[in-house]
């Protein structure tokens, strides 16, 4: 699992944990969802820009699980936020 943190929130990228209880590997997951190698990483080290959800439709059908269990998001909390201001 992989955290990171942004404007006092946080997202929990999921998907090497998932690969590993399910025994997947990468190259796998890439042949089998069209996905590029490169993508593949960046969502498991959580090194995006941009999620294109029609490549995170395709990995959650072949994994059978939702987005929510490949990515997680915390806000911040409103309290810390004015805090920062």
């Amino acid at each position: 699992m992989v955290k990171v943190e942004i404007e006092g929130g946080y997202y929990l990228f999921k998907l090497n944990d998932i690969l590993k209880g399910k025994a997947i590997s990468k190259n796998r997951l890439m042949k089998e969802t069209n996905t590029d190698f490169k993508v593949i990483q960046r969502i498991i080290t959580g090194e995006l820009t941009k999620l294109d959800i029609i490549v995170l439709a395709r990995i959650c059908d072949f994994l059978d699980c939702k987005i929510s269990d490949i990515i997680e998001y915390y806000p911040a909390l409103v309290e810390n936020v004015e805090k920062v201001k």
